[in-house]
């Protein structure tokens, strides 16, 4: 997790975050303050793919065209407008995100 509030986290919290900003329910992120990176920002993170076969391929037989090109990612991201608020042991860090997830740091020190 950003400081700014962008959520890295397996695929599908993304599309899980935006059809409940959409439908008006709060979506929470919850993870230990050790997970927070106060220095990245979101275009900073590479995230990790995983192998194209799983897509190409069931049980070994392909069901793609030869060399066609796959994203197969392992985590997807979610912006913080689709964050309602961030639950960590520390408390719970609520928009604006930075401001309050340093000010939440600082208390935990």
């Amino acid at each position: 997790i950003l400081a700014d509030g962008h959520v890295f986290n397996k695929i599908g919290t993304f599309k899980e975050g935006v059809i409940a900003h959409e439908l008006g329910i709060p979506f929470y992120a919850l993870a230990p303050l050790s997970t927070f990176d106060f220095k990245s920002k979101a275009n900073d993170v590479t995230i990790e793919e995983r192998d194209a076969d799983e897509v190409r391929t069931v049980r070994g037989i392909p069901i793609a065209p030869e060399g066609v090109k796959v994203y197969n990612p392992v985590f997807d991201v979610t912006p913080p407008k689709y964050v309602t608020a961030i639950i960590t042991e520390g408390g719970i860090v609520y928009p604006p995100f930075e401001k309050n997830s340093l000010k939440l740091l600082s208390k935990e020190r």
